[in-house]
């Protein structure tokens, strides 16, 4: 392994000792110099993965039915900011916006449009995609300066780039997972002195030593934010991440590079580096800050629910074949079920102040 930001950790290693999970997650996905964020366009063919806005406008206009279906559930408030955090290049919410100004004028009138973002360079790729909308959307580096007031929130893939600690059974119970270096002076995975409270386990037997746990304060804290937030001034948020709906044990901690999985030690700052959700930790998360829990369900079922297969039929109407099939491949990529496929991989989870039932949601009794 050569990479320049390998280098720069096998430094930090030699001088300080192996190095959390944490801190691995987070230089390589946002190191000053070297970082996967900082250095690289990420999204779409030319980069290392597709996100769902980028597979189709299917995906974004779902969006745009729900936080319309929101508003009007939550009376139809006259003072509404639309919040995205973690826009990517504003595809998705490009896609929201025309649907929003199409099905609820007076919304998308009363309205103001809030980008929550720390890179510059995709702040300039969203302002073009979002220059038909005017002086309607600022853009913000910190959620806590989006003016107080009603939310309708939607984060898309924004919690699996939010660094996780690991921990790892050994016969003295859980210690943390490091990044440290081996006999032959490459990056490897090694145990620390660190131990996890045992009550943070899922109940039942422990697991085989070797096994691995994840926890994340950081989405944790991320989580509280936008909750408390809501709990303070109503209104609803959407996540949606690839995860898994009940907490469980498991190494997710993965990289992609090239549209390929990669060993997440072989090419630090030139792969994305992610891990899964623990969408049942989030819910909790949000129960703590006193939201209610709308409902939370593949993505496939959140879309089809929500009327994606008739909007595919309504778009491929009058198309030429090729067209046609295109908008079908990309429905199927977005919803199909079964191993591998987006529609059952991502998971949405959807939460409101005040308790409101939210299609397509069951309502929660």
């Amino acid at each position: 392994m050569t990479t320049a930001l390998g280098e720069k950790i096998k430094a930090i290693i030699r001088a300080n000792g192996p190095i959390s999970i944490t801190d691995f997650f987070s230089l390589c996905l946002a190191d000053p110099q070297h970082g996967y964020y900082k250095t690289r366009e990420p999204f779409g063919s030319v980069g290392d993965f597709v996100t769902a806005p980028e597979v189709s406008q299917l995906f974004g206009e779902m969006i745009g039915v729900f936080m319309v279906h929101a508003w009007q559930r939550h009376g139809t408030p006259g003072s509404v900011r639309l919040v995205e955090i973690g826009p990517g290049r504003g595809t998705m919410m490009a896609d929201m916006l025309r649907v929003v100004a199409k099905l609820a004028p007076p919304l998308y009138d009363a309205m103001t449009v809030h980008l929550v973002e720390t890179s510059e360079r995709l702040q300039g790729s969203q302002r073009q995609t979002l220059e038909s909308h005017g002086d309607k959307v600022s853009w913000h580096s910190d959620f806590d300066d989006v003016p107080a007031g009603f939310a309708l929130l939607a984060a898309n893939e924004l919690f699996d780039a939010i660094p996780i600690r690991q921990f790892v059974r050994t016969a003295n119970g859980f210690r943390e997972r490091m990044v440290g270096l081996d006999l032959q002076d490459e990056l490897s995975f090694t145990a620390g002195v660190a131990t996890l409270d045992p009550a943070l386990l899922p109940a039942g037997p422990l697991p085989p030593v070797g096994t691995i746990f994840e926890i994340a304060p950081a989405r944790q804290a991320v989580m509280t934010t936008i909750c408390d937030r809501i709990a303070a001034h109503c209104g609803t948020a959407l996540v949606i991440d690839y995860g898994h709906m009940a907490t469980g044990f498991g190494d997710t901690l993965q990289a992609v590079r090239m549209h390929e999985y990669d060993p997440p030690l072989e090419h630090p700052g030139e792969a994305d580096l992610t891990s899964h959700v623990d969408f049942q930790h989030l819910a909790e998360t949000a129960l703590a800050s006193g939201l209610h829990i709308n409902g939370c369900c593949h993505q496939g079922d959140f879309l089809i629910g929500l009327g994606l297969l008739e909007r595919a039929a309504a778009l491929g109407r009058d198309q030429d074949a090729a067209t046609q099939e295109n908008i079908r491949t990309a429905a199927e990529r977005l919803a199909g079920a079964g191993e591998g496929k987006m529609g059952e991989l991502f998971k949405v989870l959807a939460v409101s102040s005040p308790a409101i039932d939210l299609l397509p949601f069951r309502p929660v009794r």
